[in-house]
Formats: structure tokens, sequence, C-alpha cells
């Protein structure tokens, strides 16, 4: 970290503090962001120049089977990991020669809590190399077993007991999507973490005379995460393939507009003109104006988009290339792709903080989960891949920047549904793996708790249910805590992250506990 980064962020904290901002309760969390907010716009006036930083949401939609992302690779004969896993995962058992080998350090606390600080083989999945690689390159690193947690379960036991509140449809791919994205499980969606650290954090980070899009850009359409408290930040959604035009005048305006940006003299354009003409004109009529300054917004940042992709174009980088050499020609690879010309037109945008997001589908496999798990895995690799080559490309020159993250629905259960290979899948589960890229990210280890992989009864279990054996890890790392440490790198102090992540307080510290083991950055 610079110096002068240093005593930006220490001036910030002495300012929120000598404010009374610390003093600010949950309840009146709408009050709160508001408050800061005038604050950090007052703040923003006279502080230097922070850089910039992005953070990249990847949301994996349907709940990935992380116990076959990241696998336990010794020998059944002496590895705990490996044999409690052939026991419990069986006809999905990937063998351990062919995974993608895992370089760790000889000690991590990922392994102190259930194998005696005993760091265990793990690989990734076999289509899943290349982010063996970047693992093994400390440019990844891996947060065991994250999942929604209302309060810490410390056990099975205390899971069974029903002494302590649980996130309400624990296994509904609805609900856990959006508590995921909420952090707040045990009240109703309100809002999302990503909206809130917008809310918060572009004030003191976005002048207002250089900003010239939302902090927040998805590339999956309106989601739960970039939902912000106050409407100050509305979440902007761009299509991989770029801003949607309006229709009827052409592919980008084409057919009404000349290249000079004048209105062509034919039908098409003399009606455009006519269309902007009105827009112009204020209405009475309180929905009308809305309407009208809507659609205002969206015409300037449509035009700030093109400007960006123009400014990523001239960078000399081909990003097409970047993309294709890495096998990323895919849905991912295309968002990923979008976000990393947006990140390369970075100063068109006018921001020093960014929030994107980016999701991909397929991960609800019931059936034939080895084939599609194959598929999925390679989907995921070569995407992170390209957009890490992206990044680093001497055009765009962002990789120590940004931070990529991933999260999903849930993980699913250990043991298989079905005898039959060709037909077995995996159910609805909790707690499990997340990945972080990224230049500043101290990869090439494992963080949170890696979980012992034994079902039921079994001395040690950490399996979720009174009756079941299935293997649904009760999560050890809470989404609050994960996501407290990407939303501090981000620029966020201690009461700012206080106010997103109102149930924080009730875990482990996972800035300053060892216990939590949260120092992936």
């Amino acid at each position: 970290m610079k110096s002068h980064e240093k005593e930006f962020r220490r001036t910030r904290r002495d300012f929120l503090r000598q404010s009374s901002c610390a003093a600010l309760g949950v309840t009146g969390l709408v009050n709160a962001l508001a408050h800061l907010r005038l604050m950090t716009a007052a703040m923003a006036q006279g502080v230097p120049d922070p850089g910039y930083k992005a953070l990249v949401f990847l949301f994996l939609n349907g709940g990935n089977d992380s116990n076959n992302m990241v696998v336990p690779a010794g020998d059944a004969a002496s590895s705990q990991a490996r044999v409690d896993y052939e026991a419990g995962r069986g006809v999905l058992a990937l063998p351990s020669a062919g995974l993608a080998a895992l370089t760790q350090p000889a000690t991590s606390g990922a392994f102190t809590r259930h194998y005696g600080g005993q760091a265990q083989p793990l690989g990734f999945h076999p289509s899943a190399a290349p982010l063996a690689e970047l693992f093994n390159a400390g440019k990844l690193a891996v947060v065991a077993n994250v999942g929604t947690l209302a309060y810490p379960v410390a056990s099975r036991t205390v899971y069974n007991s029903g002494t302590v509140p649980l996130p309400s449809q624990l296994f509904s791919h609805s609900d856990q999507q959006t508590q995921w994205q909420s952090s707040l499980p045990d009240r109703p969606f309100a809002s999302g973490w990503g909206g809130r650290a917008a809310e918060l954090l572009h004030a003191s980070y976005n002048s207002p005379d250089a900003s010239k899009v939302s902090m927040s850009i998805s590339l999956a359409g309106v989601n739960s995460f970039q939902v912000g408290t106050t409407g100050s930040v509305v979440q902007y959604v761009v299509q991989p393939s770029g801003v949607v035009a309006l229709s009827g005048y052409g592919t980008n305006y084409t057919s009404a507009l000349n290249t000079d940006g004048t209105y062509k003299t034919t039908d098409t354009g003399k009606r455009f003109k006519a269309f902007e003409d009105i827009m112009k004109l204020t209405h009475a009529n309180l929905h009308e104006e809305e309407y009208r300054r809507i659609l205002l917004r969206a015409r300037a940042t449509e035009g700030t988009i093109g400007a960006a992709m123009t400014a990523a174009a001239a960078s000399g980088t081909n990003f097409d290339a970047i993309f294709t050499a890495a096998g990323a020609d895919h849905s991912l690879g295309d968002q990923l792709k979008m976000i990393a010309k947006l990140i390369a037109g970075r100063a068109t945008l006018g921001n020093n903080r960014q929030i994107f997001f980016c999701q991909v589908g397929g991960y609800d496999t019931h059936q034939n989960m080895l084939a599609s798990h194959t598929n999925l895995m390679d989907e995921l690799a070569t995407g992170m891949k390209a957009f890490h080559d992206a990044l680093n490309a001497p055009g765009v020159n962002a990789w120590n920047e940004v931070v990529t993250f991933t999260a999903s629905d849930f993980n699913r259960t250990l043991t298989p549904n079905n005898s039959d290979v060709a037909k077995a899948g995996s159910d609805h589960a909790w707690g499990g793996h997340a990945l972080v890229m990224g230049g500043a990210v101290n990869g090439g280890n494992f963080y949170g708790h890696f979980p012992p992989l034994k079902t039921g009864n079994a001395t040690g279990s950490m399996d979720a249910g009174k009756t079941t054996n299935r293997g649904r890890w009760i999560p050890t790392t809470s989404v609050d805590q994960y996501c407290a440490v990407l939303t501090k790198w981000l620029g966020a102090g201690s009461s700012e992250i206080a106010t997103i992540f109102p149930n924080l307080p009730r875990f482990d510290d996972p800035f300053a506990s060892s216990t939590a083991n949260l120092g992936f950055l």
C-alpha cells in the first residue's frame, strides 16, 4: 500500500470517529447511509486522488459443487481428507491422479481447526487447470467453507439443538442467492451489500465532476447485489456486446446519425432528431418528467460507455485474441471481456471506484453431474484466466487494481443421489469454497477453515441435519466476514463496514482475529 493511501484512510477514519459515525446503529440504516454520504461527499472535496480500484463479483448461479472444484488429492493411506472424500463421494469421486495439483505452504491456518494443523494435499478439478496455474503463481486464493449465516453455528450438535437462528429457507435457490447478495439472511430483502457499499463510497472516491457512469455496473441484468438503500447509486446494465441502443434507428444509430454525430437528412434521421428534441422538453406531469430524466441519463451513459469502448480499442489490446487464446469464447468470457474493456477505458468513465457484477448459470447439477460440471469448470477456469491475461496487458495495466471473487447459492451434497455414474448428481447443500483473484490477493493459500468431509454423526462431522448424512457442510466463515474483507480493500472504513454489514459483530473479527483466518487481502 502506498504511503499516501495509508494517510488518506487514516484521515477518513479519524473524521468519521470525530463526527460520531461510529455510534450509528443498524436500526436506522437509511439515515446512517444518508449521514455518511453527506460527510463523505464533504470529505471528497479536499482529499488526494486515491487511485483506481474495482471489485468484480462472479456469481455461479444454481449452486456450485465445490466438493469437486477443490478436491483432496492425497493418498487414501495418508490423507484423512481423501479417505473421507472417497467414502462420501461415491460414484462422483474424481481420481486423485487426474487433479490439477496445488502447491500449498507447509503450514496453513485453514487446517488448524479440523485437521490438527496438518495441511491436506488438494487439487482443482482436472478441467480447472488454469485456476491451479493461477493459484500456484500466487495470484489466486481459496476461501474454504463460506456460506450464509445469521449467527455462528459451532457444530452439528449446536445445529441440531435448534438454539441458534439459521438463515431462512436455507436450501432454497432464490432465497440463498438473495441472502448471499444482501448479507442479511435474518431479515427480508431490502438492499444488497454491493449497493450499500457503492452508496457509501461513491462520494468519497468518485468526483462528481469526473464521474460519468454509475459506480455499479452489471453485465448480467438487474440483480439484488447492487440494489442500494437510498437510491443515490443505481446499477447500470451493460450487455456483453455493449450498451443497448434505442430500437428503430439502426445498429448504434447508423440509420439516424452521421459519423460526426449530426442527424442524417433521411426520414429516420429526422424522426430521431424529433424524438431527442421532445426529450429535452420539461413536463408538468411528474411521471412524464421522471421518464424523460431517466431516458436522458441512459442516453448520456450510453455515450460514455461508447467512449470507453473507443478508449479500450485505442489501448492496443486485442481483447478478442486474448479470450480466444485462453479458450474463453463463451458466456462468462464475453461478460469478463466487456468488463476488461470498461476497465481499460476507466479514465473515460471517470470513477476511482467501480463495482462490477457478472453471472453464469447451469450449476444446479442434480443429474449427470460429472459431465456437466466438467464443462462448467472449464468455463470458469478459462474465463478467469483470460480476464487475468487481459488485466495484465500493457494497454490495460490494471491487475493490481482489480479483485475478482466468486460466490454461489450454496455448495452441493458430498453424497450422490444415484448409484449410476451416468445419471448421478448432487443436491442442495450449504457451505462451499470461493475463489479470490487479483494482484492484491495473498494467493497460493487457503483461508477460512477447510471442513472435515465426514457425514452424519461421525466424530468431528460438520454435516447439517438431525437425521441426514448427505454432507451439507455448516459454514465456518460467514458471507459477512468474507465480503467485509473485500469491501475494506475497496476503501471502506470501520464505520462504513459496520453499516454495510450490520451482522458482522456476531462473528470473529476478520481483520484482527487469527481464528477467522481471512487474510487473503
